[in-house]
């Protein structure tokens, strides 16, 4: 088995735990975690800024930057687009599930500077078609670039049965700025946090870097995390089932510039079509009822 995919604990409320110490490297802390109506969570963020992703179900949270609450939570990722919470640094929080079931994503790291809280309702929420052909896939955009942090980025991706996406293949491991001041690419660490409409579906991840030194193909499935600690890494999604991954980023800069494989990027130009499929979620499906 790859030490890049970490399979959950079912049993756990915290069925996800990535640390810099157990991923080995530098910036990148996620969890995932559990809650029954009633039950709590409280925590501080200290020298951190945190983003929580809601997956399924509703919550409050009373802190010190005030009150925020979903009422119209989706019941799976599948059913709407997330509500996202972002706390910056020496936050103190206590996070209480609303509804029978409660399913949360969250990612933190260390940084220097303060901004100011901020709630993303679904409505509220960027949504992009990318790529095209069978490299179709729908983003929604939870914390892109400017979106006023410090280092975390943080995206959903849905990619049609059968579809590649990530692809082109690109990395964002070595920083490189243009003699013009400008941004190539980053160092970025990455997890990729899978959900499924059933539980025997997969996806296919490569995780490869030019000189060979990292070279892994792996199956993702229903709850699985696959780390990103360098390399390119395309997916691909089973035929039959749709995949849903969620995406947080951290590392020197809050931006999605990457670097694209060379042997790929004629592939750019090479799309005709969007995939009619998409897309697949949107913010009108989430849920009014009771969850």
């Amino acid at each position: 088995m790859s030490h890049l995919c970490i399979h959950p604990h079912p049993s756990k409320a915290v069925y996800h735990r990535v640390t810099p110490e157990t991923a080995g490297w530098n910036y990148l802390n996620f969890e995932a975690r559990r809650l029954s109506k009633g039950e709590s969570w409280e925590y501080e963020t200290q020298n951190c800024e945190m983003v929580i992703v809601l997956l399924s179900g509703n919550y409050t949270v009373s802190s010190n930057h005030g009150k925020f609450e979903t009422i119209n939570g989706r019941k799976d990722v599948f059913s709407g687009v997330a509500h996202t919470l972002y706390l910056p640094i020496y936050s103190s929080f206590t996070l209480k599930a609303e509804s029978v079931h409660l399913d949360i994503a969250y990612a933190w790291c260390e940084v220097e500077e303060a901004f100011p809280a901020k709630f993303v309702r679904p409505a509220e929420t960027p949504t992009v078609l990318f790529g095209g052909d069978n490299a179709s896939r729908q983003f929604n955009d939870l914390v892109p670039p400017g979106f006023g942090c410090s280092r975390i980025v943080s995206r959903e991706v849905y990619t049609p049965s059968g579809n590649w996406s990530s692809f082109p293949a690109h990395k964002h491991d070595e920083r490189r700025v243009s003699k013009e001041g400008v941004l190539l690419e980053p160092v970025q660490e990455e997890t990729y946090f899978y959900k499924f409409q059933k539980k025997e579906a997969y996806a296919i991840q490569q995780v490869y870097t030019k000189d060979g030194s990292l070279d892994e193909i792996v199956r993702p499935r229903h709850d699985d995390v696959v780390l990103i600690p360098k390399g390119y890494h395309p997916v691909v999604a089973e035929h039959g089932f749709h995949c849903y991954y969620l995406n947080f980023l951290a590392g020197t800069d809050q931006s999605l510039a990457n670097t694209t494989d060379p042997d790929h990027e004629w592939i750019y130009n090479s799309w005709t079509t969007m995939d009619p499929r998409l897309p697949l979620v949107s913010a009108e499906m989430n849920e009014t009822k009771t969850l």
